[in-house]
């Protein structure tokens, strides 16, 4: 590659402009750039230093746009050009954006419009994709009034200026003209803030974005700017020297900085071109170049994306001190307001009055942490004692280090007022992780899967975090039994270690949940919980999905699964923290994973639990028995709403038997006022809101019975746009059925309106179903990237003379519609159905027979298997299955 000269560039007499010529040079200064960026690649992959690579590639722009500044611009031109924002600071990624500034009077910018528009065609032509901005220093003071506008301003660099362009820049964006030091802070912080929000106030997304998510790059660069305007130092490293930061804090600032950075020029190469967020589309192919294998523990890709959390952390971590720092330059040190124990308020931030606190001692630690939680008008932790509590972080002991009195003061703290805020804040922090090491281990380690949304931490912590909803005693809609079971507990500490280390042993190989179990029983014991909370904790760890997996995927209404569970739960005690423990997880791993339809499946468990650990499994009602009792409520229920028994009796008459087993009373009142709206021999849909507030649906369609009718059903549904959690598929008296399904919204066409879907589902029902087919949609880019061969398998003999088929498949829109589609061109009878979906993975079950109500014979099952493969894989399975 041409050099060229050392500073201000050397302009070459001015020519006019000359196509052929400038498309020799842009393919030139392509293949050029081409050259640079294989040689940057290459020790990109060597492990070369990234801080080196980013000026390597900023010099390799600043070289190539000068030279074509040269090709349009005279010497005498009266322009000046500048690197702004990201560029301006001398770095530039594989395939960042070029940001410029011509700075020159109107009349002169006017005069060369031509030649610049040259200029930036040639950028482009070249491969150097230049935004650009044309102002004079006026335009430029008069643009800044826009805080983003100033800050790619005050880190302008100069390209081809002299040193009378430079100062005038200068001038004109100076903080005597314009954005005082302290109202630019403001400015900043808040956009920092909102920035934030927008992400979750979390860097612990499956998806983060490194650039601008919380803990990212922008968060450093903002600290700069800051640091910029207020001292006029060009690095954040320069705040050490000013006293601000202290040399640790700086150290680890960069350290981390590198990470990420290294992370992001690496995700431009993988990605070919400017992606700032870690997608699934790329985190594999990043891991494998930048040196991550996989293991018997962690896939090479987990342990990346480990590194980015932690690195975020301590990014976030650090610089809530430093921005406290700052409000302090500004508004100064406050009086101290003492609240107890050595500790002070300063503006709203809990300080420790001994300046050199805490010397070493977990014990003056932990009393910080018991005065925050009693002062609930602190507005966090004040950067001193911040730091302080960081530069004792290592050696924090582990709990099996300390004496029986400092494992004391733990307990204490969560028996405690604001129990789950003191856990979380210690987790923020670092002291969790030091004080429990195991929770170090699963700190900032994701799944690489689409069922659990956060980090095992983040996770853990957003389980505490509805414990402590449960624990305000005041009714959530999310959680429609929770506020009553709470008050039960009779230590509800228990039940946070249990929140605390259910999944703690992930990513060690083995059965988590024993393992985590193990961890549970040793911590407890070690802090003297009695021999029976010790084992209730460690019970709670070890069982702790075992009461989703019931609902979820077992009939709760089968007599013998509730007795198979109870035994299992033993007490009423176990049940009480069993079903918080199971809220708390469930909706802690996604906020789309609790809804009412789950909220009210966990409740009708609990219910049923407890009334078959009431009883004893020796008083377990017949089933003729359990129909009647159901009858009974119902018509109870009907009498009620003003029917009389002879219209109640033709209801009961119309609906199966296996209907009051099944349902709720509730339901059953609602299916036997609807049935009388319908003919005989007609077909009858109503759909109604699970909950008030909730966009779940039951879907209830009575109909005479005929073959395809559940695919039918099913097929409507999903093109409605509405996703099936649970159907229950049942026979009726002369040859009718009762189908119920529990559906959610899928797709953003699905509007929720009942009254619109029944008819949809009546229009579908009334025409010829046979030509009914599932809608073709395409696969979301995140299942892509989760698929695994699918899983057949049939059970007879277990089911009253049903076969059961076990679905285990890759999950995508349309899914049980294909499924359904598949099992009526096999001519087969769905009897039952339970839907389950587990991020990227659907785990079905249904209930099969063949026309004849019998179960399917070994040819039927072989060719419902090869049906099924053809749908579930096509591109494996020559020529088209349908």
């Amino acid at each position: 590659m041409t050099r060229l000269p050392a500073g201000p560039f050397e302009h070459e007499a001015d020519t006019p402009a000359d196509p052929a010529a400038d498309a020799g040079w842009a393919a030139q200064a392509r293949q050029e750039l081409a050259h640079a960026d294989a040689r940057l690649c290459r020790r990109f992959e060597q492990g070369d230093n990234i801080e080196r690579l980013l000026a390597l590639r900023a010099r390799c722009a600043d070289q190539l746009i000068g030279q074509a500044w040269q090709r349009c611009l005279p010497a005498d031109a009266g322009l000046a050009l500048f690197a702004v924002g990201g560029y301006g600071r001398g770095e530039l990624f594989p395939r960042s954006d070029i940001d410029l500034l011509v700075l020159g009077e109107p009349a002169v910018q006017q005069a060369h419009e031509p030649a610049l528009a040259r200029l930036f065609a040639l950028l482009w032509d070249a491969g150097l994709p230049a935004s650009h901005a044309v102002r004079s220093a006026a335009q430029c003071a008069q643009a800044a009034a826009d805080q983003t506008v100033l800050t790619a301003l005050i880190e302008a660099r100069p390209l081809c200026a002299d040193e009378a362009a430079v100062q005038g820049l200068a001038r004109a964006v100076s903080p005597t003209l314009i954005w005082p030091a302290r109202d630019y802070f403001l400015a900043k912080r808040e956009e920092l803030l909102q920035r934030h929000q927008r992400f979750g106030d979390t860097a612990d997304n499956l998806e983060p974005d490194i650039k601008d998510g919380p803990g990212g790059l922008r968060d450093l660069n903002t600290l700069g700017w800051m640091a910029l305007r207020t001292f006029g130092v060009g690095n954040i490293d320069a705040l050490a020297g000013l006293g601000h930061l202290g040399l640790d804090e700086a150290a680890a600032l960069k350290r981390e900085r590198l990470v990420l950075a290294r992370l992001r020029f690496g995700l431009h190469l993988v990605a070919q071109r400017a992606e700032e967020r870690l997608r699934f589309d790329y985190q594999k192919a990043l891991a494998e170049r930048m040196g991550y294998a996989d293991d018997a523990e962690s896939l090479g890709v987990e342990k990346m994306m480990q590194g980015f959390y932690r690195s975020a952390a301590v990014i976030r971590r650090i610089s809530d001190r430093l921005l406290q720092r700052f409000e302090e330059q500004f508004d100064g040190e406050a009086v101290p307001e003492p609240v107890g124990d050595g500790f002070s308020l300063r503006r709203g931030y809990l300080s420790a009055d001994d300046p050199l606190w805490p010397h070493g001692d977990v014990r003056r630690l932990f009393a910080l942490f018991a005065c925050w939680a009693r002062t609930p008008e602190v507005r966090g932790l004040h950067s001193l004692t911040a730091r302080g509590l960081a530069e004792m972080l290592d050696e924090i002991p582990a709990y099996t280090e300390v004496g029986e009195a400092v494992r004391g003061q733990f307990i204490a703290l969560l028996r405690g007022p604001r129990a789950v805020d003191t856990l979380a804040r210690m987790a923020r922090l670092g002291v969790l992780g030091q004080w429990i090491p195991a929770f170090a281990q699963v700190s900032g380690r994701m799944q690489f899967d689409l069922f659990h949304v956060y980090t095992v931490d983040q996770h853990t912590l957003m389980v505490l975090r509805n414990i402590g909803i449960f624990a305000s005693a005041r009714a959530d809609e999310r959680f429609s039994i929770a506020h009553e079971v709470w008050p039960r507990l009779r230590k509800p500490e228990l039940l946070l270690l249990a929140g605390l280390f259910h999944d703690i042993a992930k990513g060690r190989g083995g059965d988590h949940s024993e393992l985590g179990a193990v961890d549970a029983r040793e911590f407890c014991s070690a802090h003297g919980l009695s021999t029976a909370d010790t084992t209730l904790v460690a019970w709670l760890v070890e069982q702790h999905l075992r009461m989703s997996v019931t609902a979820q995927k077992q009939d709760i209404t089968d007599p013998e699964v509730i007795q198979r569970f109870a035994a299992l739960v033993g007490t009423r005690e176990r049940l009480d923290y069993l079903y918080l423990l199971t809220c708390a997880d469930i909706a802690g791993t996604s906020p789309k994973l609790w809804n009412a339809w789950k909220d009210r499946l966990l409740a009708d468990l609990y219910f049923a639990t407890r009334r078959a650990l009431q009883e004893g499994a020796e008083f377990a009602l017949p089933e003729a028995e359990r129909v009647q009792e159901a009858r009974d409520n119902v018509r109870m229920q009907m009498r009620l709403l003003g029917h009389d028994d002879g219209v109640i009796e033709r209801q009961f008459a119309a609906m199966p038997d296996e209907s009051f087993v099944r349902f709720r009373p509730e339901q059953l009142v609602w299916q036997a006022s609807s049935l009388m709206d319908v003919r005989k021999g007609g077909t009858l849909a109503k759909v109604r809101r699970i909950a008030p507030e909730s966009d779940a649906l039951e879907v209830f369609v009575h109909s005479p019975d005929r073959d395809g009718l559940f695919a039918a059903i099913v097929m409507t549904l999903d093109r409605a746009g509405y996703g099936i959690h649970r159907a229950r598929v049942l026979d009726g008296p002369d040859a009718t059925i009762f189908d119920t399904f529990e559906v959610t919204p899928a797709g953003s066409f699905a509007d929720g309106d009942a009254a619109r879907l029944e008819a949809l589902l009546r229009k579908a029902l009334a025409g010829n179903i046979q030509i009914l087919r599932p809608a073709r949609r395409v696969m979301p880019r995140q299942l892509k990237h989760f698929r695994f061969a699918p899983r057949i398998e049939f059970i007879d003999g277990a089911d009253h003379g049903r076969t059961v088929l076990n679905l285990v498949a890759p999950d995508r829109p349309g899914l049980l519609a294909d499924v359904a589609h598949v099992l009526r061109d096999q001519r087969l009878r769905v009897q039952d159905a339970r839907i389950a979906t587990f991020g990227e993975r659907a785990e079905d079950q249904f209930r099969l027979t063949d026309r004849h109500d019998q179960p399917l014979t070994e040819s039927s099952r072989q060719a419902l298997r090869i049906a099924l493969l053809a749908c579930l894989e096509p591109e494996k399975t020559p020529g088209d299955p349908r």
